[in-house]
């Protein structure tokens, strides 16, 4: 097939342009030409550099003079553009020009793939770095058409398909040439997405941390294939290998996932260039942070329709936000001194390019930066000298404008590629603007022209009444249409002198034929000069608001990030989850982050006072067991999934942070969900409302798995599912044949000999040493029986059984192993493995010993642990201060933070909450949530949010209302569905 593609190719060559030493048997042979002259410009050599009169002179497709005093040999093709600009044509480094997209791999099974089909390849189908896209690259004349007419002179093109997804061609958008000349580079980058190819249907990875996991394993054998280690040929891992010191480009699809794929690129020291979304904007310090290059796509959002005031409340603030701000990420980007380049990449037609560059423009991005972010930038991210400039020995590429070719009055008339015209307007279109006095069936009208060469415009005017009208002007012939209340009159004519006199045959509606002309009525400098006016009156009527950017940028989000300051609440009644017991009448000190005192009559000096009388201190709840703040839960594309991290998909813009803190909730545990037996490593976060993933995650965070047993991971209510293991007994054996395994791994990796580091296996490595911890999903009292029986054999301990429904049932032999309970207060009966489990099950646990926390699992309920505690009040008996503890030091006890928080203790973090009432009360509301002696919530505050939104929707709405009364697009009002991420939640998160 290889073969006969180039065949195919090669014979290709000889369609438009034979290469010089073929030879020709049709004729004489005959060499064309090639030196051009294009004097009295004003040219463009970079973006920085501008020559006024200056002449460019080009030969054989290449630059090879630019200047004032230029000698033009003779033979010459010489063109005058006196009044004419010339710029560099413009490059696209992402682009799938001429690559056809593969289909959908399809196939009559219903169940799950989850082995690779490619033989001799990696062991996973979305990893394609093999990809080479000549074999299936065709030249797109019509998609080239656009892509010259919008000023563009070469692409990197791609197959835009998987997660290591091959190199690129870099194009020379010449139609009048073949594939010899055009394709400048067969490896011009290899590309990288965190999306899977639709080529294949194996099914991990299922989620962006599973990608991230993928991407990380694939670099570690990339390197011991480099290293001959591997006993088989890998054809993948060659390619990477390969490939590694081209330019890597990696597509994203939000700032989170910019700022993620950067941190996998860093870990191997790669400095991806990153593909933007467009809302940098939203989180520009980590953006630049990154330190790469990014390549951003200008694809704004139409306005909502929000004439309907009852669906106009639907649309959420984050999303009318979005319309509004997203024109200013280019300057926002730039402001900032992040590198960038513009793509035509998502536009759904090429030709509102220049239009959402025009209004990114008006929303504060400088020209210059424009031009350079088309041409210098990406010619230097892609290492191609001779693109993008205008310099000796530089590609002939370049556009011949009317003018500034950001002006939407600027005419584009011709695109040179390699030497070769591309006319996209006739250069030598007469101007004939101006207002004339038009004639016709014994009536007179104003018509009046606006606009330069092919972009000339007309509108009709009888008194001060406007006509309905169309109007054209090409090659000297006028073609105009009136329709006057239904009686339509066609024009067709020419211009017949110097003045611009036309004349021609018009028709009526009855198709009488008569004739029509029009003779200048008005100087055009007149003209000019309303066009001056108009120009004013439009800037003076589009005042341009762009809002502030919130973090994160949604309602309730913080424009201002709280800071740590000293705090004095006094005269509060203290729940110190500690030996101390429920203090009453009693004052604390909050000072730089921690718990400073505690006791009465306490004073600190420049605090900030805050009178507690009649409240309620206590420690910020802790949550075991949550599923919030994350882009996705369960990896369940493999049995053991050990290898990924929720700390990957950590997402700071997650309404349920806010709500949390509201709810007193300041610290959790993010579990992987419940998909399969070894689940994914957790993330343990402090609820630092507006702060990013990484100031999320505790500081030398303890290590933390899931693990989980039942229905769940045995795929009980799969309609499709095949993956080992379908039944209890099989669980069993796979924990057993996977700690074996890891036993195998550790004795390699101490011999000293060369080993394949698997990220799985250290993270079960980790587990027998005792490094990391476990939390295990669990019901079943036979289950919780055979895990840790199998936990004493392979030597590690169970951590947390979570859920634990039926823990009452084991709660000795919990003790005995030395394992924790995090469970419900009252759930049972939602599943048939639940129906044994009983209200009365954490004091029962408690009772016998075991360290038990009630956790949520749900967004909701972690908003209101405060009341699940009290129910162990109701069912067991257990006391107010044992209750308390189940949501405040047990869960810190079992997730190894207790010394930081869980308590109020002079020397832990600041990390406290003050209630209006009795805190395990229906009614007590949450005042002040304080973490790191920041108040990230106040009740106060929160009214005042409240308020903030319900105005800036109006503001929002209003300026909707305008852009559509003014002919603007709009597009139907979207509802914005609220996550609910659980344990069984396979779903990703889609922003």
């Amino acid at each position: 097939m290889k073969k006969l593609f180039f065949l195919l190719f090669f014979l290709s060559l000889t369609v438009t342009k034979a290469q010089d030493y073929f030879p020709t048997d049709s004729g004489v042979k005959t060499a064309e030409n090639t030196t051009f002259a294009f004097t009295n410009a004003t040219i463009y050599v970079t973006p920085t550099e501008v020559i006024k009169k200056g002449t460019l002179l080009i030969k054989d497709g290449k630059v090879v003079s630019v200047g004032k005093s230029v000698k033009i040999p003779k033979g010459t093709s010489t063109t005058d553009l006196e009044g004419k600009t010339i710029y560099p044509s413009f490059i696209d480094i992402y682009s799938d020009f001429g690559i056809s997209k593969p289909k959908r791999s399809s196939s009559n099974s219903r169940s799950t793939q989850y082995d690779a089909s490619r033989e001799g390849y990696y062991w996973n189908d979305h990893i394609r770095p093999d990809t080479n896209p000549i074999e299936s690259f065709n030249f797109d004349n019509k998609k080239a058409k656009e892509l010259l007419e919008a000023g563009f002179g070469a692409v990197n093109t791609h197959l835009q398909d998987g997660i290591i997804r091959g190199n690129g061609l870099l194009i020379a958008l010449n139609p009048n040439s073949s594939n010899a000349y055009r394709i400048l580079d067969t490896k011009s980058a290899q590309y990288l997405s965190f999306n899977k190819s639709v080529q294949s249907r194996q099914a991990y990875p299922g989620s962006r941390m599973g990608a991230m996991a993928l991407l990380r394993q694939v670099y570690n054998d990339a390197d011991w294939y480099a290293k001959g280690n591997m006993k088989n040929k890998d054809m993948a891992l060659e390619a990477l290998n390969s490939n590694k010191n081209l330019i890597q480009i990696f597509e994203t699809g939000n700032h989170l996932d910019a700022v993620r794929a950067d941190k996998v690129g860093d870990e191997f020291s790669i400095q991806y260039t990153i593909v933007g979304s467009g809302d940098e904007y939203e989180r520009i310090a980590d953006i630049k942070g990154t330190n790469a290059n990014f390549i951003i796509p200008i694809d704004f959002s139409n306005a909502y329709d929000v004439s309907n005031p009852l669906l106009a409340q639907q649309i959420s603030l984050q999303d009318m936000r979005k319309w509004n701000q997203e024109p200013s990420n280019l300057s926002v980007l730039s402001k900032n001194g992040v590198n960038f380049a513009l793509t035509t990449h998502k536009l759904k037609s090429v030709k509102s390019f220049h239009k959402n560059l025009q209004k990114a423009i008006k929303y504060g991005f400088d020209k210059e930066k424009a031009l350079a972010a088309l041409t210098t930038i990406p010619a230097n991210i892609i290492g191609n000298s001779s693109l993008g400039n205008l310099k000796t020995g530089s590609y002939a590429n370049f556009i011949i404008t009317s003018g500034d070719i950001f002006d939407a009055k600027t005419t584009l008339f011709e695109n040179w590629v390699q030497g070769n015209k591309n006319v996209v307007n006739d250069i030598d279109v007469k101007d004939i603007s101006g207002t004339y006095m038009l004639s016709v069936n014994n009536k007179s009208y104003d018509l009046i022209i606006s606009g330069e060469g092919a972009k000339q415009k007309a509108s009709i005017k009888s008194g001060e009444d406007k006509i309905k009208s169309t109007f054209s002007f090409k090659d000297d012939w006028i073609a105009i249409n009136l329709n006057e209340d239904g009686n339509y009159t066609r024009m067709t004519g020419k211009i017949i002198n110097d003045a611009n006199v036309m004349q021609g045959t018009a028709y009526d509606s009855e198709a009488n034929e008569t004739s029509w002309s029009a003779s200048k009525k008005v100087a055009k400098e007149e003209t000019k000069e309303e066009d001056e006016d108009d120009d004013k009156k439009e800037k003076e009527e589009d005042v341009l608001t762009v809002l502030p950017v919130s973090y994160p940028n949604i309602g309730f989000g913080n424009f201002t990030q709280p800071k740590s300051e000293t705090i004095l609440i006094k005269n509060v009644t203290v729940w110190t989850s500690e030996d101390a017991g429920i203090l009453e009448n009693t004052d604390v000190i909050l000072k730089d982050g921690k718990i400073a005192e505690i006791g009465k009559n306490l004073k600190a000096r420049n605090a900030v006072e805050v009178d507690g009388t009649g409240k309620h201190l206590t420690a910020g709840i802790v949550d075991e067991h949550s599923h919030i703040a994350t882009s996705a839960v369960n990896e369940g594309g493999q049995n053991s999934s050990a290898e990924v991290t929720i700390e990957d998909v950590v997402d700071p813009t997650d309404i349920n942070i806010y709500r949390n803190i509201s709810g007193g909730t300041t610290s959790a545990q993010i579990l992987h969900g419940s998909a399969n037996p070894i689940g994914g490593r957790s993330a343990i976060l402090k609820l630092k409302w507006g702060e990013n993933a990484d100031n999320m995650i505790y500081n030398n965070s303890p290590k933390f798995i899931k693990f989980a047993l039942g229905e769940n991971v045995k795929q009980s209510r799969s309609s499709n599912g095949v993956r080992f293991p379908q039944t209890r007994m099989g669980v069993e054996q796979m924990f057993t044949d996977y700690f074996t395994r890891a036993k195998e791994y550790e004795a390699k990796k101490k011999s000293g000999k060369p080993y394949r580091k698997d990220a799985e296996m250290e993270t079960l490595v980790e587990i027998l040493n005792g490094e990391r911890f476990i939390s295990c999903h669990s019901y079943v009292q036979s289950e919780i029986n055979m895990l840790m029986k199998v936990a004493d054999k392979m030597g590690f301990k169970i951590n947390t059984f979570t859920h634990i429904l039926e823990g009452y049932k084991v709660a000795d032999k919990m003790v005995e192993h030395g394992v924790g309970g995090s469970t419900f207060s009252d759930w049972w009966a939602y599943k048939y493995e639940v129906n044994d489990a009983i209200p009365f099950n954490a004091a029962i646990m408690h009772n016998a010993g075991v360290t038990v926390a009630i956790n949520s699992d749900d967004r909701e309920m972690s908003r209101r642990l405060n009341q699940e505690a009290a129910k162990t009040m109701k069912y067991g008996g257990m006391s107010e201060l044992e209750a308390w503890k189940t949501v405040t030091i047990n869960p810190a006890k079992l997730l190894h933070i207790d010394d930081k928080v869980g308590s109020i203790k002079v020397g832990k973090d600041a990390d406290v909450v003050l209630w209006s009432d009795y805190p395990m009360s229906i009614y007590a509301k949450v005042e002040k949530t304080i973490i790191d002696g920041k108040v990230f919530f106040d009740r106060t505050e929160d009214a005042k949010k409240r308020e903030a939104i319900k105005q800036e929707k109006s503001i929002l709405i209003n300026m909707m209302l305008k852009e559509k009364m003014g002919g603007g697009k709009t597009k139907a009002p979207m509802i914005r569905k609220d996550r609910n991420f659980e344990c069984d939640t396979l779903e990703e998160l889609k922003n």
